[in-house]
């Protein structure tokens, strides 16, 4: 009886953080739209972009045209995509309508500067969206259309079909408001948005993969253990000339750390074959949990 009635809290508190999640997010959402973006005749990409554009044609409330072009991708999305991933859509599709054409429509729009104008609108539009991502939601429009058109075409890459599903509603946006310039605020916009939003879901889980290839690899991998604090995994190499076998270093290290590990690897070996790469995700042992990813 205890285990149900925890099991009901935790779900309740789950459903709770979830609305909270999409109220704070949807609601820097709709300010990006309404207050920066769409008075200045910008069109920042996706749904969105396109309810702009439709909204400066006829007249018809962003939020609403915005619901109703959703409403055909979420039929699509609950036969293809799954009952729970269009229900959580659908409900933070529900509360950004609201929030733009109830809500926020009330602040006074900013028009100004354009480039302030596309710049502080990608900021809180990424804001927003990362807010309602991090509860494993989304709120609808291209992201949508492109699980469905991936679907179809899976060789091409997700990013890649929102890189062209949002290039088609900006050269939209260049036609129906005839500037050229609309269409280059509305790129300043969408970028300012995915760096915004990339920080927030993913820079507390980014960091550096480092490889190093070294005659000294025990050293090296002391330091790291005791400097660093970080894991090390030892892999055994042999080199493609010389046929000898080498001991190649394995690590994962936090981007504030990875020039602390360079400095000790060329005090070390200043000879060290050194390969590094971005790391978007690093979960696990002395970064985030998996368990984060789950849910």
């Amino acid at each position: 009886m205890a285990e149900e009635r925890t099991g009901r809290n935790r779900r309740l508190w789950t459903i709770l953080a979830d609305i909270a999640f999409d109220i704070a997010g949807c609601g820097l959402l709709a300010i990006g739209i309404q207050v920066f973006t769409a008075p200045n005749n910008i069109a920042p990409g996706g749904v969105s972009g396109i309810a702009v554009i439709l909204n400066h044609l006829t007249g018809l409330p962003i939020g609403g045209i915005s619901f109703l072009i959703n409403l055909p991708l979420m039929a699509l999305g609950l036969r293809f995509l799954g009952k729970r991933f269009t229900l959580r859509t659908f409900k933070s599709v529900v509360i950004l309508s609201l929030m733009v054409d109830y809500v926020v429509v009330h602040l006074p729009a900013y028009r100004g500067d354009l480039i302030l104008a596309s710049l502080f609108g990608g900021v809180t539009m990424g804001a927003g969206l990362a807010l309602v991502f991090l509860r494993g939601s989304t709120t609808g429009g291209t992201d949508i259309a492109s699980r469905l058109l991936q679907l179809k075409f899976p060789h091409i890459s997700m990013g890649r079909m929102l890189f062209f599903l949002d290039g088609a509603v900006l050269a939209l946006s260049a036609v129906v408001f005839g500037s050229l310039e609309t269409l280059l605020y509305g790129m300043v916009a969408i970028f300012c948005s995915q760096q915004v939003m990339d920080g927030i879901l993913y820079g507390r889980e980014s960091g550096r993969m480092v490889v190093v290839v070294s005659e000294r690899a025990q050293s090296i991998t002391q330091r790291i253990l005791i400097e660093l604090d970080r894991g090390v995994t030892l892999l055994e190499g042999r080199g493609g000339y010389s046929s000898h076998p080498k001991e190649v270093i394995l690590c994962a290290v936090s981007s504030q750390q990875f020039p602390r590990l360079r400095e000790i690897i060329h005090q070390e070996d200043p000879e060290a074959f050194v390969i590094h790469a971005d790391a978007r995700q690093i979960l696990g042992d002395g970064f985030l949990p998996i368990q984060r990813e789950q849910g």
